[in-house]
């Protein structure tokens, strides 16, 4: 779309990442005293719906500031499931992986006594409780999405995990706006 070489795109990447790890560094004294995150996975697609990833992250309750993120591979579900296994293979699932290395991460940057807020996935506690152990950790039961949100903004009128919720669906949005204003994506991506 943009003509420009991948090779370059991803020596930019690389020296914005550099940027942002110094930052990151520098505010380092000030995650400390953040009291409470909300993470959750988001779900997206690599080129097809037959190959999909996750999105782990993780946000300060109030400010909605992003601490972090992983992506990872996962394999497909449901009907698509047997048709991505004929098509690609076996799809790893690495989700638990991405989860543990950004609790790592996060572990040397906040506070051990913080309050984490997340859904009801099985794996959830074990990986927080493994990084956070005097955390006070709060999952709660998901609820159906709207269509509005995208799947992240909810119909309830409270949502316990809406910092983390309004985030991606907000991410969503930004994309799906700049992919409108400087050309569309190929056809079978989706943002």
């Amino acid at each position: 779309m943009l003509r420009v070489n991948p090779k370059m795109v991803a020596k930019k990447l690389l020296f914005l990442g550099g940027i942002c790890e110094e930052k990151k560094q520098k505010n380092a004294i000030n995650y400390r005293s953040v009291n409470h995150i909300q993470f959750d996975e988001l779900q997206t697609i690599e080129h097809t719906k037959l190959k999909p990833l996750s999105v782990a992250m993780a946000v300060s309750k109030n400010e909605r500031k992003i601490f972090g993120f992983r992506v990872s591979s996962m394999p497909a579900t449901g009907h698509l499931a047997k048709i991505s296994r004929k098509k690609y293979g076996v799809r790893p699932d690495h989700r638990k992986a991405g989860l543990n290395d950004l609790f790592n991460d996060l572990s040397r940057l906040l506070s051990p006594n913080i309050t984490i807020s997340s859904d009801e996935c099985s794996f959830y506690n074990g990986v927080v409780r493994s990084y956070f152990p005097k955390a006070m950790v709060n999952q709660h039961t998901g609820k159906k999405g709207s269509v509005a949100g995208q799947g992240e903004l909810k119909k309830t009128r409270f949502d316990p995990i809406f910092s983390i919720n309004h985030t991606f669906a907000m991410l969503r949005a930004k994309l799906a706006d700049s992919f409108e204003k400087h050309g569309t994506p190929p056809r079978r991506c989706r943002v």
